[in-house]
């Protein structure tokens, strides 16, 4: 099953980092600020699309809190973990599963999150086929092995939690039983390989699907969507929370004030950040993530009726209520209600 490869997947990859050792630009002091801060790209696209869009966005920050800022980019979501987590990072943009990972292992904590352009709150994970299939959402439920599917990184929130939290576990769609490949991949290479007739059916997310429209590409028009989710949470920053406080508040107020306002300046860091589908920050905490743990709380208690374990069944239920009293509690306290689920 997928929890059992999510662990393996994790353990491999700490050993990975333990193995490399902190490195000669880790950004780190005894005491103080640090000399260089390591900013994390989650791997949504190629490294070199990414590096094109980020780089002046991270050229702005560092003229911004006077610290050198180092991009790091990672093939895959638990190589970006393990590196927060051995302290390889410092700052970085994360999924909201990824993110969750992060603050419950690596010593993470959410200080911002992402926006759209549109000022629509969240987005939505997607499952697609090429255009001129035939497939439908039943074809892909029939759990015959006669589809090659694509999934997204096993952290992905919109790639791998949303589609086996609302589709795949609800229908008992295990997808290592039910088709005939699986291949991992991030969303723009699954949205690329059903495009291009690779693969009949993958996951993937109406942002990824908007940006390829913005920047002119035909893709869009060459796949069709068969299943959508309901809203997920925008895309969490997050800090390591032993970092210098004063390096902290310099990093906050850059992305709180990143995009905003107006003039010439400003419309120039908007122009930046839509290339990446992002409107700007707003400030936030850990309680951004309580939709992700809500939908993991959903899927483990799918998963044991799935499996008829009335004791898992228990304690998923129980697991689950008391992550849903928490957000009634907290859109009670704040009269806002939290997007997803």
């Amino acid at each position: 099953m997928i929890s059992r490869r999510l662990m393996l997947g994790a353990s491999l990859a700490a050993l990975s980092l333990a193995a490399c050792g902190n490195g000669e630009e880790t950004g780190k002091a005894a005491e103080g600020p640090p000399e260089v801060i390591n900013f994390s790209i989650l791997a949504t696209e190629n490294s070199s699309s990414l590096e094109t869009f980020w780089k002046p966005i991270l050229a702005d920050m560092e003229k911004s809190i006077g610290i050198r800022v180092k991009p790091f980019y990672a093939t895959n979501y638990t190589a970006l973990i393990e590196a927060l987590r051995f302290k390889q990072i410092d700052a970085g943009w994360f999924s909201n599963q990824s993110g969750l990972e992060a603050v419950r292992r690596s010593g993470g904590e959410v200080f911002a999150r992402t926006f759209d352009p549109s000022g629509e709150d969240g987005y939505k994970s997607v499952l697609i086929v090429p255009a001129n299939s035939k497939t439908t959402l039943a074809d892909v439920l029939k759990c015959d092995r006669t589809l090659n599917f694509g999934i997204g990184d096993a952290k992905s929130t919109s790639g791998t939690l949303a589609p086996m939290t609302y589709l795949f576990a609800p229908n008992r769609v295990d997808p290592q039983a039910c088709f005939k490949t699986v291949k991992t991949a991030n969303h723009q290479a699954n949205l690329f390989a059903v495009a291009r007739g690779l693969l009949d059916v993958a996951t993937n997310n109406s942002t990824a699907i908007r940006l390829q429209r913005e920047r002119g590409s035909p893709v869009p028009d060459q796949i069709r969507v068969i299943w959508e989710s309901p809203k997920l949470p925008e895309d969490p920053i997050i800090w390591r929370k032993d970092l210098d406080p004063a390096t902290k508040e310099k990093i906050r107020q850059f992305f709180l004030t990143y995009g905003k306002g107006e003039g010439e300046e400003a419309e120039r860091q908007r122009k930046l950040l839509s290339q990446l589908s992002i409107g700007g920050f707003l400030p936030a905490d850990d309680s951004h993530l309580i939709p992700v743990r809500e939908m993991e709380a959903t899927e483990a208690l799918l998963s044991a009726k799935n499996i008829g374990d009335a004791a898992h069944i228990t304690e998923a239920q129980k697991a689950l209520e008391a992550i849903q009293a928490e957000r009634a509690a907290l859109e009670a306290r704040t009269g806002q209600p939290i997007v997803g689920q």
